[in-house]
């Protein structure tokens, strides 16, 4: 039976020590995050994670959810109870506005405890996770009476909400819609037509569901500036708040899938539901995608859950099972054999894993940082900067970040031998649920795209400039000591490779846009390998530093630096290969027609 532990202490180390959250208590929203309060919350995060998440995981894969004739659909047992201690500790109000009944506590904060829930039961930690995504659509651009009516009920759990994009002859290209909104005499649009991969679209975990609907009106441009943005609940809610009569919005059915079972994904019909416009007409992709770049965060950070977990799970596997001797000599003469553990093969294994596991919580968490910043920050510049880079890194959290979680899952899957392969051990849960992960909130390949195609340009390319100037100052930080400059001049060769592709996209793309089309997805592998390198550095100097003072425990700071080094000699010397193959260009990529990949009988 798989077991999960929370990182809390490395959690802290990062929000406290790396990040110094302790010194943003001047800004709005900073001052309650205590570190004593921050480190209670984390605790107890961790507990109710371990203890009462993580026992469901696996039996709510076995079970998955049902869905019945009347279109209802029950979640796996245990996950009804869990979610109502959910709601009774308030997990879900810690990063909410106070004006709705939330904490207001920073996202920073937030993003650590949704790390928890995702490693302990990534299926059950989805219901909420997308309430939180509709919550930050409303806040953006619902009116005053759509945020009265629905925020207060979200924010306390009440009520939970999904997002509807995908219809079956569209994903990505979400000018195919064909969803129709018809405006009606009291205000409201009836709203028709079918969605695909609705996750959490129906469930008995709460009473109504707040549905975020993309549809197009009568005459309006069939593309995606047509499209608009429109607050469907299921159940109907009258005046005073209280629930009215059903709304015509129907689960057709639930996805069979590869994993993530404890959650239902449907197919929902709406058979002319009442719903209503949020913001502007025609202007519903700007406002879905303030959802959807939350979720993109958040789907980073199931890669980086689902790494975790494999983790901590094949080093107690590697620690206990025994199989032939290490290379240097018996390391327990006394035993038939050694623990696995000491085989080198293995060893890199969960070194990559441990390397990749804290360099992208660290990316993670500062990334909720300059969420935080955005909106916090003392001065519109600081405010903009912050915006500017993580819109920039979106894309490298969510794509990279959940290539690498997947690929430290099937690593870690491996650690097991052949056990890894037989569903009781775990194992293979985590590599199907990781797997997910790659595929949803835009595609891995549509991130790559996001990141070469729009967000390198904009603005002049201002974003990817800042983020140089910032990688080339801690570089720089780092020449007056010997050993943090060892791992500086390997940052810096590869930062000089990212520069290098960059420049390489500018020079010829513009010439064939496949060019970049087909560098884009090496380019976004580069810049992550870049940016948990850059916070490598960070976190190597903060535990210099902590060491020189006298911190305890010292195996900990110790370990941060070998961790930093074990990062900078392997991982870093993949940007030269990943720069090579972005400079090949396209043209044998593009070159065979589409007949020549048909098989020959």
């Amino acid at each position: 039976m798989p077991t999960y532990t929370a990182p809390v202490r490395d959690a802290l180390f990062v929000i406290n020590e790396v990040l110094d959250l302790p010194a943003l208590n001047n800004l709005p929203g900073f001052a309650s995050a205590t570190p004593d309060l921050v480190e209670s919350i984390l605790t107890e995060a961790g507990r109710f994670t371990a203890e009462v998440l993580a026992p469901l995981n696996r039996s709510g894969d076995e079970e998955g959810c049902t869905r019945h004739e009347d279109g209802s659909v029950t979640t796996p047992a245990g996950f009804k109870n869990a979610y109502d201690q959910f709601v009774e500790a308030g997990w879900g109000t810690l990063t909410a506005p106070e004006e709705f009944g939330g904490q207001g506590l920073p996202h920073v904060v937030g993003f650590a405890v949704e790390e928890f829930i995702s490693a302990a039961n990534q299926s059950f930690g989805m219901y909420p996770g997308l309430a939180n995504g509709a919550v930050a659509a409303l806040l953006a651009t619902g009116s005053q009476e759509q945020k009265d009516t629905y925020l207060p009920r979200m924010v306390a759990g009440e009520w939970l909400g999904t997002m509807n994009l995908t219809e079956p002859q569209c994903g990505t290209d979400l000018g195919m819609i064909r969803t129709r909104a018809v405006p009606q005499d009291d205000g409201s649009y009836a709203i028709t037509g079918t969605k695909i991969f609705i996750s959490a679209g129906e469930h008995d975990l709460t009473e109504n569901i707040i549905h975020l609907v993309l549809a197009k009106t009568p005459g309006a441009p069939d593309s995606t500036k047509g499209i608009s943005l429109f607050v469907v609940p299921k159940v109907l809610v009258n005046d005073d708040g209280s629930l009215g009569e059903r709304n015509a919005v129907a689960c057709g059915s639930i996805e069979h899938k590869m994993g993530i079972h404890g959650n239902s994904t449907c197919l929902l019909n709406y058979d002319g539901a009442k719903g209503w416009l949020v913001g502007e007409e025609n202007r519903g992709l700007a406002a879905m995608f303030i959802m959807m770049n939350a979720a993109r965060l958040g789907v980073g950070v199931q890669g980086l859950a689902q790494g975790e977990v494999s983790y901590q799970n094949a080093v107690a596997y590697a620690l206990d099972r025994r199989q032939g001797r290490a290379l240097t000599g018996p390391a327990e003469p006394e035993a038939q054999a050694d623990p696995i553990f000491n085989h080198p093969d293995v060893r890199r294994m969960l070194m990559d894993a441990k390397a990749f596991n804290e360099g992208m919580r660290a990316l993670c968490l500062w990334g909720a940082l300059l969420v935080d910043m955005s909106h916090r920050a003392a001065t519109e510049e600081e405010r903009a900067e912050a915006d500017q880079l993580i819109s920039l890194l979106t894309p490298v959290i969510k794509g990279y970040g959940t290539d690498k979680g997947f690929e430290v899952a099937v690593n870690m899957q491996q650690v097991f031998g052949g056990h890894g392969y037989v569903r009781e051990w775990g194992m293979e849960q985590f590599v199907r649920d990781a797997r997910i992960a790659q595929i949803y909130e835009g595609t891995n390949g549509i991130q790559a795209m996001d990141l070469c195609g729009r967000k390198l340009a904009q603005k002049g390319g201002a974003a990817i400039q800042a983020f140089f100037k910032l990688v080339g100052e801690e570089i720089a930080a780092a020449q007056d000591d010997a050993e943090q400059k060892a791992l500086a001049d390997k940052l810096q060769k590869a930062l000089a490779d990212q520069q290098a592709a960059t420049m390489w996209f500018m020079h010829n793309a513009m010439q064939n846009p496949n060019h970049l089309g087909a560098g884009a997805f090496n380019y976004m592998h580069l810049m992550g390998i870049v940016t948990l390198g850059y916070l490598w550095l960070r976190m190597a100097r903060v535990a210099r530093r902590r060491l020189a003072e006298g911190a305890e425990p010292s195996a900990f700071y110790e370990a941060k630096l070998v961790t930093a080094r074990y990062f900078m000699d392997r991982y870093l010397p993949d940007t030269g290969a990943l720069r090579r193959k972005i400079e090949s260009g396209a043209d044998a990529v593009m070159a065979l027609p589409p007949e020549a990949f048909a098989v020959a009988a």
